[in-house]
C-alpha cells in the first residue's frame, strides 16, 4: 500500500511525499534562456487561462518562498487577461521574514508578453520554466500535451478533459512527462490538505477495514450565467458561458464533483469498472444554461465488488452537501477527518482549524520541489483517470445505460470543434427558439 502524506507544511512536505512513487533527484530543468536582469534561481512563471481560478492560481504561485516571477499570460479575451493582471498588481504576499509585499514586484509581463487568442498558449511556452494551466478544461489536453512537449513543469486545474479522446491525449502526455521527470501538480487539492491525507492514509492502512461502498456529494446551487450580449458569435458566447457546454466544461459531474469522486478513488487506490445513473434538467432549464444537467445520480461499481454512490446537482432552495463519506467491514469513516468503530467509538477526530491552504499547498511544494531540482510530483495519471470516471458517470446518465470503463475510455466521441476561431461554428448549436438539445437518455449515443 502508497503511503499517503501526513504534513503539509512547506518543508517537510517535500522531504516526506510519497504520492509519486519512486520519487528521484533530478538535474534542475529551468530553461536557460533567462531574461535581462533576473537573478540565477528565478523561476519564470506562465499563465495561461485568466479567468477566476486562473488568477487564484497566480496569486497562490507568487506567493511561495521561491524567487517566482510571472513572466508572461495567455488568455482568449484581452479583458479577462487585464483584470487578471490589474488584480495581481494590487495583491501583497509574505516573504521569508513574514513581512508583507507587493505582489506587483513578481510581476515582470511587459505588454510584449502578454498573449491573447486561441493560439496564445503557444507563445507563452518557450518564455517560462512552469506553467499554470488553468483555462476552461476542454482546452486542457492540448495545452498540457503542449507543455509537457516543451519540457515545463506544470500546475494544471482539473478537470483533465471533457471526452474520452482527450483524457487518452493526457495519458500519453503524462507518461512523456515522467520521462522526462517534469513535476505535473493537478488542483486536485484535498490531496494536498492534511485532514484528507491523514483521514485517507487511515483508512488506506485497513483502520475500518475494507471499504465497502463510498457516498460522494457535491450538491449546491449552481455557479454563474452570463447574458448574450449584440454582436457575439455563437463561439465567443459559449466560450463566454463554458461552464454550460460539454466541449468546455464536461458538465458539473466533470468540473466540480469530479473532486469528491477522486477522493473515492483515492481511498480505493482504484477506479471503477463501470457505472449506471439517471440525470436530468429539473430546475435549471433555460436559455442561459446551455446542455447540460442540473442533477446526476451514479452508481459506480469497483472491481471488488464495492461501489461508490455518487450524487452532484445544482439546485436552488434545498438542501446541500458537498462531502464524501466511506463504511468499512470494520468502522466507518462518516465525514472527513473522523472514523468510528461499529459500536460508534471515536478512532480518529481531526480538528482542521490551523491546517494550512491546501490551494496555498499545492504551489507551495511544487515550487520548492522545482527550486530544489527535484522531481516529486506525477499527479497527471490520477487526474486523468479521475476525470474519466466522472465523464464515465455523465455518459451513464446521458445514455441511460451501464457504461464499462474500457468503454468510456475507448470512446470515440469527440466533443471538441473542427476548428478554434471566432466565427467557427461550435458542434452543440441552439434551434430557432434558442435552445440548445439537451440529451436524452435511451437515445443519446455517448460511446
Amino acid at each position: 500500500m502508497k503511503k499517503q502524506l501526513s504534513h503539509l507544511d512547506r518543508r517537510s512536505f517535500v522531504k516526506q511525499s510519497t504520492l509519486a512513487a519512486g520519487a528521484v533527484l533530478m538535474a534542475s530543468t529551468l530553461d536557460a534562456k533567462a531574461y535581462a536582469g533576473l537573478a540565477d534561481d528565478t523561476i519564470k512563471v506562465g499563465l495561461i487561462g485568466c479567468g477566476g481560478r486562473g488568477t487564484g492560481a497566480a496569486t497562490q504561485a507568487l506567493s511561495t518562498a521561491q524567487n517566482v516571477k510571472l513572466v508572461a499570460m495567455a488568455d482568449a479575451f484581452r479583458d479577462r487577461l487585464d483584470k487578471c493582471y490589474d488584480y495581481l498588481t494590487d495583491q501583497t504576499y509574505a516573504d521569508n521574514q513574514g513581512e508583507q509585499q507587493s505582489m506587483s514586484a513578481r510581476l515582470m509581463v511587459d505588454e510584449a508578453h502578454k498573449f491573447v487568442g486561441f493560439d496564445a498558449y503557444k507563445k507563452v511556452l518557450p518564455l517560462v520554466d512552469v506553467v499554470i494551466l488553468t483555462t476552461p478544461p476542454g482546452f486542457r489536453p492540448i495545452h498540457f500535451e503542449a507543455a509537457v512537449n516543451a519540457g515545463k513543469h506544470i500546475f494544471t486545474e482539473k478537470p483533465m478533459a471533457v471526452d474520452a479522446p482527450g483524457v487518452r491525449k493526457v495519458l500519453a502526455a503524462a507518461k512523456k512527462a515522467k520521462e522526462q521527470k517534469l513535476n505535473v501538480v493537478v488542483g486536485l487539492q484535498r490531496r494536498y490538505q492534511t485532514i484528507y491525507t491523514e483521514w485517507v492514509e487511515r483508512m488506506r492502512e485497513g483502520v475500518i477495514g475494507d471499504i465497502v461502498t463510498s457516498h460522494v456529494y457535491w450538491n449546491s446551487g449552481g455557479v454563474w450565467t452570463r447574458p448574450r450580449e449584440e454582436g457575439q458569435t455563437e463561439m465567443e458566447y459559449q466560450m463566454r458561458n463554458w461552464y454550460y457546454f460539454n466541449w468546455l466544461c464536461g458538465d458539473h459531474i466533470n468540473e466540480q464533483h469530479i473532486h469528491n469522486i477522486d477522493v473515492s478513488n483515492w481511498v480505493k487506490d482504484a477506479f471503477p469498472s463501470q457505472a449506471y445513473g439517471m440525470g436530468g434538467r429539473r430546475m435549471r432549464t433555460g436559455q442561459d444554461t446551455g446542455e447540460i444537467f442540473d442533477h446526476h445520480f451514479v452508481e459506480y461499481d469497483y472491481a471488488d465488488g464495492s461501489k461508490m454512490y455518487s450524487q452532484c446537482r445544482h439546485w436552488q432552495g434545498v438542501a446541500n452537501r458537498v462531502t464524501e463519506s466511506f463504511q468499512g467491514t470494520n468502522g466507518s469513516a462518516p465525514k472527513p477527518g473522523t472514523l468510528l468503530t461499529p459500536s460508534g467509538y471515536s478512532m480518529m477526530k481531526y480538528n482542521d482549524k490551523n491546517d494550512p491552504n491546501p490551494y496555498q499547498v499545492e504551489h507551495d511544494v511544487l515550487f520548492e520541489a522545482i527550486a530544489k531540482g527535484e522531481y516529486q510530483f506525477a499527479d497527471a495519471e490520477h487526474g486523468a483517470k479521475s476525470t474519466l470516471t466522472a465523464i464515465m458517470g455523465r455518459m451513464a446518465t446521458y445514455s441511460g445505460q451501464i457504461v464499462t470503463w474500457e468503454e468510456a475510455m475507448n470512446s470515440k466521441v469527440d466533443l471538441m470543434p473542427e476548428r478554434f476561431d471566432w466565427d467557427a461554428m461550435p458542434k452543440i448549436m441552439p434551434d430557432e427558439h434558442g435552445q440548445y438539445p439537451v440529451p436524452t437518455p435511451g437515445i443519446t449515443k455517448v460511446v
